[in-house]
């Protein structure tokens, strides 16, 4: 069964079963006791008794043909079981959008220039050995025959005609391109009061997630490949492992246990797929035995993507009132050796690099581009960040230049109900990004006066090598993927009992990353019943149980995971009352219909749905030190409802810190293509000492039109404008602007010209 349109709940028993309100109760995870009595088992916790352990042998070196791989010494290493190479993967390729990247490079597979590695991480041997030692061991006796060849790394370099080429047989390294028109920019130019015109350039991150890639993989009894691992997608994954092994959908399995973090950065593969090739091929030579694989920290770092490093180059325009006329702005993302999500993240960065503003006349042009870089792919926001910061900064070089108070120069700009996007399209209904300013403006101290509003003045503190100031930024977020792709999620409802439903099973393939997504299905599941909490039975994230969810990213799975479980509620109670027992409702929620760019002018409906937020930062920068010390953070979010209370704030502490590491701290170093922060004593993450001294949590629920219980995605709102609230911040207290971060006390110093 399917359906797109809105979704309201059955009241079902509720008026006969008072006290059981779910949604708006900060009820404790479903997890929580497992996790914090160390019962819940994350991939690396599966233990076999006859389990075979797996390595991998990486390139480590940026650009390279392999003419021969020698595995003689290694075979001979005792407890080696097998060693794969590229000969052995029935169909050498995958990827999530373009199958670009082999699964292991070197020579032997019919695909063309697999014999090639195009970043550090790529993959060229396995060895499966009966411990960790052996297979270290055999690793360290391989020998490979490189041929190495020159590496491209900077993004405008990889652009020229003349460019190294990543893949020999493309004719660029461009592998895509948005182009947005809108209006004429350059008659709005002409009739602007000021012109900004600035180049801004946003970083590289690392997940740094707190669970290294593991998992294991083993040939059950029915010949099904299973593979326990940590993803975001259990049927993308799926998808992704029997189109690289050449076996139907229905010889895999995938199960995904607790996951220790994501962010974005397990939606593509790492051990997958070579899991579940080495489960086949000890198969077929009669061996049914597990195998299990655990990354270091360093094979981590190298072997999964990255926020992508945007090069931005924006032009802005506004009259002597202060109506934003033309925003002209050319983003150039280094999407690395693959094209992994790179279109989706530069979709998003596209609509952003305008803001949520009312703009009649817009030119964008994005391209993503191929280096021999680490792969980019989606983070926490993705593309939105590098959007947005384009965006609050021209806003705020506007509102500087018209003596113009940023608060006031955005209220006179803003989105409301009908505004048309740059992409021509009108703006879904539900527009709150004024109310989600205002909240915002009002509580970090702003005026709301008859003639506008008006910044507070900051109180300083009494050392005066440290300047205090108070930046402003805001944003809004898309709740999915969208851009033409038909966003849908499944879900099934049992219900059993007799006269009354007793109990009800939840069977859902949406993944718990640990933003709290299994406690939402939990309490959408009993509010739509009306039963506690404690009567619903969770069967979750198994591709062999559960119908396709769609990924846990892009702000969509309390969105489309609400409306799945509403419709399978319904169907459920449909057969109920039909007499079946137990009862059976199955239900894929359609959400409404996008559509992609077009190649001409860019003009597209981009999403269904968006979140709203604002953010205010209070900081202290040290004149003699270049530190920056974050006193105060209030974020003010739209999410149209608050399911669980708890968690939302639990979202937006989180993504304010991680935030502020991006911002502030986290310097990833590579230097022709090989990376020199691969530990985390070397790529500096936040810790107790680094979180702002106070994150204030704003809650708005007006609700979105279209989302369960009007709920709206919000887990990477808070990301959105950080980043230019903290470099306004730093531009109030020291009269220092800044076009690029991290704001490492390195570079504040050499901004300050004290280095």
């Amino acid at each position: 069964m399917e359906q797109n349109l809105p979704l309201e709940a059955s009241p079902s028993d509720r008026e006969n079963a008072p006290g059981f309100q779910t949604v708006g109760s900060s009820l404790p995870r479903v997890d929580a006791l497992a996790k914090v009595t160390g019962k819940a088992r994350y991939p690396g916790d599966f233990l076999f008794a006859d389990q075979l352990t797996m390595k991998v042998l990486f390139a480590h070196r940026p650009h390279a043909i392999i003419h021969a791989i020698h595995l003689e010494e290694a075979l001979a290493v005792p407890g080696v079981v097998m060693i794969l190479t590229a000969k052995d993967v029935p169909n050498n390729e995958y990827g999530l959008g373009v199958a670009d990247q082999p699964v292991l490079c070197g020579p032997g597979s019919s695909k063309p220039f697999a014999d090639r590695v195009r970043f550090e991480g790529d993959q060229v041997a396995l060895v499966i050995a009966e411990n960790e030692r052996a297979a270290v061991q055999a690793l360290k006796a391989i020998r490979v025959d490189y041929e190495d060849l020159p590496v491209v790394t900077d993004v405008e370099e990889a652009m020229r005609e003349d460019a190294i080429r990543v893949h020999p047989e493309l004719e660029s390294n461009i592998f895509h391109h948005n182009i947005v028109r809108l209006g004429d920019v350059e008659s709005a130019f002409s009739r602007c009061a000021v012109i900004c015109e600035r180049e801004y350039h946003t970083p590289v991150q690392e997940h740094a997630f707190l669970q290294p890639e593991s998992g294991a993989a083993y040939v059950d009894k029915d010949g099904v490949i299973t593979v326990i691992v940590a993803g975001q997608w259990a049927h993308e994954d799926q998808e992704q492992i029997a189109h690289a092994l050449q076996i139907p959908l229905e010889k895999v399995r995938v199960i995904y246990p607790a996951i220790g973090g994501a962010f974005g950065g397990r939606e593509d593969m790492s051990v997958q797929i070579i899991l579940a090739l080495a489960a086949q091929k000890l198969h077929a030579a009669g061996i049914d035995r597990p195998v299990r694989i655990v990354w270091s920290r360093e094979e981590s770092i190298i072997g999964h993507h990255k926020r992508h490093y945007y090069l931005l180059r924006a032009k802005w325009g506004a009259d002597a009132d202060g109506k934003i006329l033309a925003a002209q702005c050319v983003m150039i993302a280094d999407g690395g050796a693959y094209v992994y999500t790179s279109p989706k993240v530069l979709g998003n960065s596209t609509l952003l690099a305008s803001g949520p503003y009312d703009i009649p006349n817009v030119s964008i042009d994005a391209y993503a581009v191929y280096t021999n870089n680490i792969p980019a792919g989606a983070f926490r926001g993705f593309g939105g960040p590098q959007g947005a910061f384009v965006a609050e900064m021209q806003v705020d070089a506007l509102a500087e230049a018209l003596g113009m108070d940023p608060v006031e120069f955005r209220m006179r700009n803003l989105f409301k109900e009908g505004s048309i996007q740059s992409m021509g399209q009108a703006i879904p209904k539900g527009v709150s990004i004024r109310e989600v300013v205002r909240a915002c403006a009002l509580e970090a101290g702003w005026r709301e006066e008859t003639d506008g509003w008006r910044r507070p003045e900051i109180e300083q503190g009494t050392d005066p090598a440290v300047r205090r100031g108070l930046g402003f930024a805001c944003g809004y977020k898309n709740v999915g993927f969208s851009f033409g792709y038909q966003e849908n999620c499944a879900a099934k409802v049992v219900l059993f009992g007799d006269t009354e439903v007793k109990k009800a099973q939840l069977f859902h393939a949406g993944a718990e990353v640990g933003q709290g997504a299994h406690t939402v299905f939990a309490q959408f599941t009993a509010e739509a019943l009306g039963l506690a909490i404690e009567k619903i039975e969770l069967c979750l994230s198994d591709t062999a149980i559960s119908g396709n969810s769609g990924s846990v990213s892009a702000s969509r799975m309390t969105f489309m995971a609400g409306n799945s479980i509403l419709g399978a509620v319904k169907a459920a109670r449909e057969r109920w009352e039909a007499g079946d027992r137990p009862a059976v409702g199955d239900f894929t929620y359609l959400a409404p219909k996008t559509s992609a760019l077009d190649k001409k002018d860019g003009h597209c409906y981009p999403n269904f749905a968006y979140g709203y937020v604002a953010e205010a930062v209070q900081a202290d920068v040290n004149t003699l030190t270049g530190e920056v010390r974050l006193r105060k953070v209030i974020c003010a979010d739209d999410v149209g409802k608050a399911i669980n209370p708890t968690l939302v704030e639990g979202q937006i502490e989180g993504a304010v810190v991680q935030a502020a590491g991006y911002t502030l701290m986290e310097n990833f170093i590579t230097v022709n293509g090989i990376t020199r922060t691969k530990e985390l004593s070397t790529y500096m993450i936040p810790t107790a000492v680094d979180i702002p001294g106070q994150v204030q949590s704003i809650i708005l629920e007006i609700p979105d039109p279209i989302g369960p219980y009007g709920a709206r995605g919000m887990g990477e709102m808070p990301y959105i404008p950080f980043a230019p609230a903290v470099v306004d911040a730093v531009y109030q207290a020291t009269g220092v602007h800044f076009n690029r971060f991290p704001l490492t006390a390195e570079a504040v110093l050499r901004g300050l010209g004290k280095i």
